[in-house]
Protein backbone atom coordinates (compact mmCIF):
# COMPACT_ATOMS: atom_id res chain seq x y z
CA UNK A 1 0.00 0.00 0.00
CA UNK A 2 1.44 3.47 -0.90
CA UNK A 3 2.32 5.59 1.77
CA UNK A 4 -0.34 8.52 1.09
CA UNK A 5 -3.02 5.79 1.72
CA UNK A 6 -1.42 3.99 4.79
CA UNK A 7 -0.44 6.72 6.99
CA UNK A 8 -3.35 8.94 6.39
CA UNK A 9 -5.57 5.93 7.95
CA UNK A 10 -3.68 5.93 10.61
CA UNK A 11 -3.97 9.14 11.64
CA UNK A 12 -7.56 9.72 11.25
CA UNK A 13 -10.35 7.06 12.59
CA UNK A 14 -12.55 8.46 9.68
CA UNK A 15 -10.28 7.71 7.22
CA UNK A 16 -9.27 4.04 6.23
CA UNK A 17 -7.08 2.71 3.48
CA UNK A 18 -7.31 -0.37 1.24
CA UNK A 19 -5.13 -1.57 -1.50
CA UNK A 20 -6.52 -4.59 -4.06
CA UNK A 21 -3.28 -5.99 -5.51
CA UNK A 22 -3.05 -7.30 -8.62
CA UNK A 23 -3.12 -10.92 -9.25
CA UNK A 24 -1.36 -10.57 -12.64
CA UNK A 25 2.76 -10.99 -12.76
CA UNK A 26 3.84 -7.93 -13.81
CA UNK A 27 2.44 -4.99 -12.63
CA UNK A 28 -0.04 -3.21 -15.46
CA UNK A 29 0.19 -0.18 -13.21
CA UNK A 30 -2.26 1.24 -10.38
CA UNK A 31 -4.74 3.78 -9.49
CA UNK A 32 -5.76 5.58 -6.46
CA UNK A 33 -9.26 6.03 -5.58
CA UNK A 34 -10.74 8.50 -2.79
CA UNK A 35 -14.01 6.90 -1.73
CA UNK A 36 -17.20 8.07 0.04
CA UNK A 37 -18.40 4.80 -0.57
CA UNK A 38 -18.25 1.72 2.40
CA UNK A 39 -15.60 -0.56 1.52
CA UNK A 40 -17.88 -3.43 1.78
CA UNK A 41 -20.20 -2.02 -1.50
CA UNK A 42 -17.24 -1.42 -3.81
CA UNK A 43 -14.68 -4.29 -2.65
CA UNK A 44 -16.44 -6.69 -5.44
CA UNK A 45 -16.02 -4.28 -7.95
CA UNK A 46 -12.41 -3.53 -6.91
CA UNK A 47 -11.43 -7.00 -6.72
CA UNK A 48 -12.74 -7.78 -10.80
CA UNK A 49 -11.06 -5.09 -12.19
CA UNK A 50 -7.93 -5.36 -10.70
CA UNK A 51 -8.54 -9.19 -12.03
CA UNK A 52 -9.11 -8.10 -15.04
CA UNK A 53 -6.08 -5.28 -15.73
CA UNK A 54 -3.64 -6.26 -13.66
CA UNK A 55 -3.99 -2.26 -12.01
CA UNK A 56 -3.42 -2.35 -8.38
CA UNK A 57 -6.17 -0.32 -6.83
CA UNK A 58 -5.53 1.69 -3.76
CA UNK A 59 -8.44 2.99 -1.71
CA UNK A 60 -9.02 5.91 0.84
CA UNK A 61 -12.40 5.54 2.50
CA UNK A 62 -13.98 8.44 4.57
CA UNK A 63 -17.70 9.65 5.14
CA UNK A 64 -17.00 13.13 4.44
CA UNK A 65 -14.24 15.60 3.37
CA UNK A 66 -13.02 13.80 0.83
CA UNK A 67 -13.76 16.95 -1.98
CA UNK A 68 -12.81 19.42 0.33
CA UNK A 69 -9.44 17.59 0.52
CA UNK A 70 -9.06 17.11 -3.26
CA UNK A 71 -9.32 20.65 -3.70
CA UNK A 72 -6.94 21.30 -0.96
CA UNK A 73 -4.55 19.36 -2.17
CA UNK A 74 -4.93 20.74 -5.93
CA UNK A 75 -1.97 19.44 -8.18
CA UNK A 76 -0.41 17.60 -5.80
CA UNK A 77 -3.80 15.04 -5.04
CA UNK A 78 -2.59 11.67 -5.84
CA UNK A 79 -6.32 10.80 -6.17
CA UNK A 80 -7.18 9.70 -10.19
CA UNK A 81 -10.52 8.48 -9.23
CA UNK A 82 -13.33 9.83 -7.09
CA UNK A 83 -16.49 7.51 -6.09
CA UNK A 84 -19.24 8.84 -4.16
CA UNK A 85 -23.48 8.66 -3.24
CA UNK A 86 -25.52 11.12 -4.55
CA UNK A 87 -26.32 13.61 -6.99
CA UNK A 88 -25.35 16.51 -4.96
CA UNK A 89 -21.57 15.75 -4.21
CA UNK A 90 -21.18 14.34 -8.04
CA UNK A 91 -22.24 18.15 -8.63
CA UNK A 92 -20.08 19.44 -5.66
CA UNK A 93 -17.13 17.88 -6.80
CA UNK A 94 -17.99 19.60 -10.75
CA UNK A 95 -18.28 22.96 -8.70
CA UNK A 96 -15.19 22.71 -6.59
CA UNK A 97 -13.01 22.60 -10.01
CA UNK A 98 -11.92 18.92 -9.28
CA UNK A 99 -12.75 17.01 -12.07
CA UNK A 100 -11.72 16.69 -15.83
CA UNK A 101 -14.39 15.55 -18.52
CA UNK A 102 -14.72 11.73 -18.58
CA UNK A 103 -14.55 11.00 -22.29
CA UNK A 104 -15.42 7.62 -23.37
CA UNK A 105 -17.93 5.56 -25.86
CA UNK A 106 -17.83 2.87 -23.61
CA UNK A 107 -19.18 5.02 -21.02
CA UNK A 108 -21.56 6.95 -23.65
CA UNK A 109 -22.51 3.67 -24.83
CA UNK A 110 -23.86 2.01 -21.52
CA UNK A 111 -24.82 4.73 -19.17
CA UNK A 112 -28.14 6.65 -20.14
CA UNK A 113 -27.28 10.64 -20.92
CA UNK A 114 -29.88 11.39 -18.25
CA UNK A 115 -27.46 9.74 -15.62
CA UNK A 116 -24.20 11.33 -17.73
CA UNK A 117 -22.88 14.73 -16.88
CA UNK A 118 -23.62 17.30 -19.88
CA UNK A 119 -20.01 18.50 -19.54
CA UNK A 120 -18.82 14.99 -18.37
CA UNK A 121 -17.53 16.30 -15.28
CA UNK A 122 -19.10 13.00 -13.44
CA UNK A 123 -20.97 9.63 -14.29
CA UNK A 124 -23.40 7.89 -12.67
CA UNK A 125 -22.97 4.17 -12.01
CA UNK A 126 -25.70 2.66 -9.66
CA UNK A 127 -28.57 3.78 -8.67
CA UNK A 128 -30.54 3.41 -5.03
CA UNK A 129 -34.31 4.10 -3.96
CA UNK A 130 -35.17 5.69 -0.55
CA UNK A 131 -37.96 3.25 0.63
CA UNK A 132 -39.98 2.85 3.75
CA UNK A 133 -38.81 -0.33 6.15
CA UNK A 134 -42.19 -1.33 7.82
CA UNK A 135 -42.58 -4.00 10.32
CA UNK A 136 -43.91 -7.31 9.29
CA UNK A 137 -45.97 -7.11 12.92
CA UNK A 138 -47.07 -4.36 13.49
CA UNK A 139 -47.72 -2.36 9.74
CA UNK A 140 -50.72 -4.47 7.64
CA UNK A 141 -50.51 -1.91 5.00
CA UNK A 142 -49.02 -2.84 1.41
CA UNK A 143 -49.01 0.98 0.54
CA UNK A 144 -47.44 4.23 1.62
CA UNK A 145 -46.66 7.91 -0.38
CA UNK A 146 -43.97 10.08 1.53
CA UNK A 147 -46.65 12.61 2.33
CA UNK A 148 -48.17 10.02 4.58
CA UNK A 149 -45.46 9.82 7.18
CA UNK A 150 -45.95 13.35 8.46
CA UNK A 151 -49.56 11.87 8.87
CA UNK A 152 -50.10 12.18 12.92
CA UNK A 153 -51.21 8.49 12.93
CA UNK A 154 -47.39 7.51 13.00
CA UNK A 155 -46.93 9.79 15.72
CA UNK A 156 -43.99 8.15 17.91
CA UNK A 157 -43.36 5.69 14.98
CA UNK A 158 -41.11 6.42 13.00
CA UNK A 159 -37.46 6.69 13.37
CA UNK A 160 -34.77 8.17 10.87
CA UNK A 161 -30.83 9.06 10.56
CA UNK A 162 -29.91 12.71 10.68
CA UNK A 163 -32.35 15.07 8.78
CA UNK A 164 -28.84 16.45 7.65
CA UNK A 165 -27.73 13.38 5.85
CA UNK A 166 -26.99 13.30 2.39
CA UNK A 167 -29.51 10.95 1.73
CA UNK A 168 -32.17 12.60 3.75
CA UNK A 169 -31.47 15.89 2.36
CA UNK A 170 -31.83 14.40 -1.19
CA UNK A 171 -35.38 13.07 0.02
CA UNK A 172 -36.40 16.40 0.85
CA UNK A 173 -34.81 18.30 -2.06
CA UNK A 174 -37.24 15.93 -4.11
CA UNK A 175 -40.45 17.26 -2.41
CA UNK A 176 -39.38 20.84 -2.89
CA UNK A 177 -39.14 20.19 -6.80
CA UNK A 178 -42.32 18.32 -6.11
CA UNK A 179 -44.97 20.31 -4.03
CA UNK A 180 -42.60 23.80 -3.06
CA UNK A 181 -40.77 25.02 -0.02
CA UNK A 182 -44.12 25.61 2.37
CA UNK A 183 -45.26 21.87 1.89
CA UNK A 184 -41.73 20.68 2.05
CA UNK A 185 -41.48 22.47 5.41
CA UNK A 186 -44.90 21.36 6.78
CA UNK A 187 -43.64 17.48 5.49
CA UNK A 188 -40.43 17.83 7.73
CA UNK A 189 -42.09 19.70 10.59
CA UNK A 190 -44.66 16.47 10.57
CA UNK A 191 -42.27 13.98 10.16
CA UNK A 192 -39.85 15.26 13.23
CA UNK A 193 -43.42 15.22 15.09
CA UNK A 194 -43.99 11.76 14.36
CA UNK A 195 -40.46 10.36 15.51
CA UNK A 196 -40.29 8.04 17.88
CA UNK A 197 -36.99 9.43 19.26
CA UNK A 198 -33.83 11.71 18.25
CA UNK A 199 -32.40 11.10 14.62
CA UNK A 200 -29.54 8.68 15.29
CA UNK A 201 -27.34 6.40 13.63
CA UNK A 202 -27.59 4.78 10.13
CA UNK A 203 -29.65 3.29 7.89
CA UNK A 204 -29.34 0.10 9.69
CA UNK A 205 -29.27 1.56 13.29
CA UNK A 206 -33.30 2.32 12.24
CA UNK A 207 -34.01 -0.94 11.35
CA UNK A 208 -32.52 -2.32 14.28
CA UNK A 209 -35.33 -0.25 16.30
CA UNK A 210 -37.68 -1.47 14.56
CA UNK A 211 -36.85 -5.48 15.24
CA UNK A 212 -36.27 -3.85 19.26
CA UNK A 213 -39.57 -2.25 19.17
CA UNK A 214 -38.67 1.32 19.37
CA UNK A 215 -40.62 1.96 15.86
CA UNK A 216 -42.89 0.53 13.23
CA UNK A 217 -41.48 2.22 10.23
CA UNK A 218 -38.17 3.86 9.61
CA UNK A 219 -36.65 5.78 5.89
CA UNK A 220 -33.73 3.49 4.10
CA UNK A 221 -31.98 2.96 0.86
CA UNK A 222 -32.70 -0.02 -0.02
CA UNK A 223 -29.29 -1.58 -0.61
CA UNK A 224 -29.03 -1.78 3.04
CA UNK A 225 -31.77 -4.47 2.79
CA UNK A 226 -29.38 -6.92 0.78
CA UNK A 227 -26.51 -6.05 3.20
CA UNK A 228 -28.34 -6.92 6.34
CA UNK A 229 -29.91 -9.70 4.59
CA UNK A 230 -26.35 -11.09 3.81
CA UNK A 231 -24.59 -10.27 6.60
CA UNK A 232 -22.10 -12.72 8.81
CA UNK A 233 -23.70 -11.27 11.59
CA UNK A 234 -26.70 -12.84 12.65
CA UNK A 235 -28.37 -10.25 14.11
CA UNK A 236 -28.40 -8.18 11.06
CA UNK A 237 -29.54 -11.07 9.33
CA UNK A 238 -32.94 -10.93 12.54
CA UNK A 239 -33.40 -7.49 12.03
CA UNK A 240 -33.76 -7.85 8.34
CA UNK A 241 -36.66 -10.57 8.43
CA UNK A 242 -38.36 -8.03 10.78
CA UNK A 243 -39.10 -5.62 8.33
CA UNK A 244 -40.65 -5.79 4.57
CA UNK A 245 -39.81 -3.07 1.92
CA UNK A 246 -42.77 -0.27 0.62
CA UNK A 247 -41.76 1.89 -1.95
CA UNK A 248 -43.41 5.27 -1.63
CA UNK A 249 -45.69 6.85 -3.88
CA UNK A 250 -45.24 3.51 -6.38
CA UNK A 251 -48.37 4.33 -7.90
CA UNK A 252 -47.91 8.21 -8.45
CA UNK A 253 -45.07 10.23 -8.87
CA UNK A 254 -42.58 6.98 -8.06
CA UNK A 255 -40.31 6.59 -5.14
CA UNK A 256 -37.29 8.78 -5.07
CA UNK A 257 -34.09 7.94 -6.48
CA UNK A 258 -30.54 8.82 -6.43
CA UNK A 259 -27.63 8.11 -7.78
CA UNK A 260 -23.82 6.63 -6.88
CA UNK A 261 -20.99 7.53 -9.36
CA UNK A 262 -17.51 8.73 -10.24
CA UNK A 263 -15.05 11.47 -11.20
CA UNK A 264 -12.37 12.00 -13.37
CA UNK A 265 -9.90 13.99 -10.63
CA UNK A 266 -8.51 17.14 -12.67
CA UNK A 267 -5.05 16.29 -11.38
CA UNK A 268 -5.22 12.32 -12.16
CA UNK A 269 -1.67 11.09 -11.64
CA UNK A 270 -2.28 7.53 -13.11
CA UNK A 271 -5.11 9.32 -15.63
CA UNK A 272 -5.25 5.88 -18.46
CA UNK A 273 -5.44 3.62 -15.60
CA UNK A 274 -8.48 6.01 -13.55
CA UNK A 275 -10.54 5.71 -17.31
CA UNK A 276 -10.00 1.77 -17.40
CA UNK A 277 -11.45 2.00 -14.22
CA UNK A 278 -14.14 4.37 -14.74
CA UNK A 279 -14.98 2.18 -18.08
CA UNK A 280 -14.93 -1.19 -16.51
CA UNK A 281 -17.43 0.19 -13.94
CA UNK A 282 -19.81 1.42 -16.49
CA UNK A 283 -19.35 -1.76 -18.81
CA UNK A 284 -21.70 -4.68 -19.10
CA UNK A 285 -19.52 -6.27 -16.37
CA UNK A 286 -19.02 -3.96 -14.05
CA UNK A 287 -22.92 -3.26 -14.27
CA UNK A 288 -23.47 -6.81 -13.23
CA UNK A 289 -21.77 -6.82 -10.57
CA UNK A 290 -23.66 -2.95 -9.16
CA UNK A 291 -26.84 -5.46 -9.34
CA UNK A 292 -25.72 -9.04 -8.37
CA UNK A 293 -23.11 -7.85 -5.52
CA UNK A 294 -24.16 -4.62 -4.61
CA UNK A 295 -27.62 -5.29 -4.90
CA UNK A 296 -28.16 -1.96 -6.15
CA UNK A 297 -30.06 -0.70 -9.61
CA UNK A 298 -27.78 -0.90 -12.41
CA UNK A 299 -27.89 1.87 -14.88
CA UNK A 300 -27.33 0.12 -17.77
CA UNK A 301 -30.68 -1.32 -18.86
CA UNK A 302 -29.63 -3.91 -20.30
CA UNK A 303 -28.57 -5.19 -17.36
CA UNK A 304 -31.23 -7.24 -15.17
CA UNK A 305 -31.55 -6.52 -11.62
CA UNK A 306 -30.51 -9.44 -9.40
CA UNK A 307 -33.26 -11.51 -7.89
CA UNK A 308 -33.07 -10.53 -4.04
CA UNK A 309 -33.85 -6.87 -5.15
CA UNK A 310 -36.46 -8.13 -7.38
CA UNK A 311 -37.67 -9.94 -4.43
CA UNK A 312 -38.57 -6.56 -2.72
CA UNK A 313 -41.03 -5.52 -5.16
CA UNK A 314 -41.60 -3.61 -7.98
CA UNK A 315 -39.27 -0.22 -8.26
CA UNK A 316 -41.33 2.67 -9.90
CA UNK A 317 -38.64 5.59 -9.89
CA UNK A 318 -39.53 9.55 -9.88
CA UNK A 319 -38.75 10.84 -13.42
CA UNK A 320 -37.91 14.11 -11.58
CA UNK A 321 -34.48 15.60 -13.36
CA UNK A 322 -31.76 14.71 -10.67
CA UNK A 323 -30.27 18.35 -11.45
CA UNK A 324 -33.71 19.36 -9.45
CA UNK A 325 -32.80 17.73 -6.68
CA UNK A 326 -29.03 18.69 -6.83
CA UNK A 327 -30.52 22.38 -7.20
CA UNK A 328 -32.81 22.29 -3.86
CA UNK A 329 -30.34 20.55 -1.72
CA UNK A 330 -29.00 23.80 0.16
CA UNK A 331 -32.53 24.94 0.43
CA UNK A 332 -33.29 21.26 1.67
CA UNK A 333 -30.83 21.44 4.57
CA UNK A 334 -32.04 25.01 5.66
CA UNK A 335 -35.59 23.83 6.32
CA UNK A 336 -34.49 20.56 8.08
CA UNK A 337 -32.03 23.27 10.45
CA UNK A 338 -35.21 25.44 10.43
CA UNK A 339 -37.80 23.15 11.93
CA UNK A 340 -34.60 21.54 14.59
CA UNK A 341 -34.84 17.97 12.76
CA UNK A 342 -32.58 16.32 14.37
CA UNK A 343 -33.65 17.82 17.95
CA UNK A 344 -35.91 15.54 17.79
CA UNK A 345 -39.97 15.40 18.39
CA UNK A 346 -41.37 17.59 21.38
CA UNK A 347 -37.77 20.20 20.91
Amino acid sequence: MPAWASGEGEKNPKVTATSVPSPVPGSAGEVNIYSYREPGLIQPLMEAFAKQTGIKVNVVYAKDGLIERMAAEGVNSPADVLLTVDIGRLTDAKDKGITQPIKSEQVDEEIPAAYRDPDGAWVGLSQRARVVYASKDRVKQDTITYAELADPKWKGKICMRSGQHTYNVGLLASIIAHEGEEKAMKWAEGVKNNLARKPAGGDRDQVKAIYAGECDIAVGNTYYMAAMETSNKPEQREWANSVRLLFPDANDRGTHVNISGAVLAKHAPHKDAAMKLIDFLASHEGQKIYAEQVNEYPLDVDVPISERVNAWGTLNPDKLPLADVANNRKKASEIMDKVGFDQGPGA
